[in-house]
């Protein structure tokens, strides 16, 4: 399988973790996320179990990480220098912490944890620690359903621990339900969003992406060249920053951006009556979906066959399509003020005249504008965002994720 390579995360860069591994089977998927962290620009810190031995060697987390691994809480030989290490691991290791992450977490280990019991290494760094922490539970699923363990996980969130997961599907012992661990990359999308800033916390935020289809026949469409690449990352950036996101996308090939949900359409009146299927329960509404001005009246019901001979072999007739901005805007001026309402404009020439009229036309409070020949389909974006209230804000070129981050924190801080 090919290594998820994830854009670089808010918050992930220089930071210390110290990366605690159970022993459990899903121990192997530790090293695929040490990997990650490092290339994300933290600085990760390994601490083992015992048992976790079996599973791993402690040498591969050392390779990975390039940092000795800590397994013993008894003074033991540093392979770096040489020496005797002396002093006290639990303490020395967790004072130099930013953010204590156990994945796996065995259900041992949770109970224990739960209970303030410390036995080795690992044990005592939980109790010593004076940092944020977080679990990766991983466990058989029946051993997830049992009540005590249920009694713990609350407990542990009761305390303050941050839980990332456990995931639903098959299992090594070949039973299926809850109690898989997080992919790897799924679990660093949680820590940025636990170290995050997040002014979007308690909000609900929902985001329009990619194209809309508009069908000529059951094989045949009118499309556009939008990939969903921009708004994908706006739904990433509103989750990773507190919000409870919605996504209502055309058809992309982007995979779902993780903890949104998402609605898929094919048409701009489906995406209108979905996105009016959830509008009144929003804080922030974002459409940046390239909505097709113009649908198909008379679809054929079978695929239509060329002519020889005729230019004109196709008989469509064309009608208006719902605008969905327009229509958010007008529903926020007259039934929810509250809602807050942000636009893009796409244009190829005079963004600032397009952009400033849209403000206008649609009742939005922000437009972001950019130039759809640099900006489609491609990583990289230039985006400017326009309001009534205040000059243009010029963004520079920057990859989408990153410009997602800096739009709505932009928003959230004027509206």
């Amino acid at each position: 399988m090919r290594p998820v390579e994830l854009p670089q995360l808010p918050g992930l860069n220089q930071l210390r973790v110290v990366l605690g591994v159970c022993g459990g089977i899903a121990a192997y998927k530790s090293a695929e996320l040490v990997r990650l962290l490092v290339k994300q620009g933290c600085e990760v810190q390994v601490v083992m179990t015992e048992s976790a031995t079996q599973f791993v060697a402690p040498l591969t987390f050392q390779a990975l990480s390039g940092k000795s691994v800590h397994v013993s809480q008894w003074p033991v030989e540093n392979s770096d220098t040489g020496s005797i290490e002396r002093g006290m691991p639990h303490i020395d290791i967790s004072r130099n912490a930013d953010f204590l992450l156990i994945a796996p977490c065995t259900a041992n280990s949770m109970a224990k944890y739960a209970h303030g019991f410390a036995d080795n290494l690992l044990d005592n760094l939980v109790l010593a620690r004076n940092c944020p922490m977080a679990i990766a539970p991983a466990m058989n699923v029946e051993m997830w359903n049992n009540p005590a363990t249920q009694r713990n996980i609350s407990q542990l969130k009761t305390d303050g621990i941050n839980v990332f997961g456990p995931a639903a599907g098959e299992q090594a012992c070949g039973e299926v339900g809850s109690g898989r661990m997080l992919e790897p990359f799924e679990i660093v999308l949680e820590l940025a969003r636990a170290v995050n800033h997040k002014p979007l916390a308690g909000k609900k935020v929902l985001v329009t992406a990619g194209p809309t289809f508009e069908a000529i026949d059951p094989v045949r469409g009118i499309t556009n060249r939008s990939s969903g690449k921009m708004g994908y990352a706006l739904a990433q950036a509103a989750w990773l920053m507190g919000a409870e996101v919605s996504l209502v996308s055309g058809p992309t090939a982007l995979p779902t951006p993780y903890g949104v949900p998402m609605v898929s359409v094919q048409s701009a009146r489906q995406m209108h009556a979905a996105v009016f299927g959830q509008i009144e329960q929003q804080d922030l509404f974002i459409g940046v979906a390239a909505v097709a001005d113009y649908g198909i009246k008379n679809p054929s019901t079978q695929k239509q066959k060329k002519q020889l001979g005729q230019a004109a072999g196709l008989n469509m007739e064309f009608e208006l399509n719902p605008d969905i901005l327009a229509d958010v805007g007008e529903f926020a001026s007259t039934r929810k003020k509250s809602l807050t309402v942000v636009g893009f404009a796409a244009e190829t020439e005079n963004l600032d005249d397009y952009a400033n009229r849209k403000l206008d036309s649609k009742k939005a409070q922000f437009i972001i504008g950019n130039l759809a020949q640099n900006a489609l389909g491609a990583d990289q974006t230039e985006l400017t965002i326009y309001s009534k209230k205040l000059k243009p804000e010029r963004l520079g070129s920057m990859d989408k994720l990153r410009a997602a981050q800096t739009v709505l924190t932009f928003i959230s801080k004027h509206s």
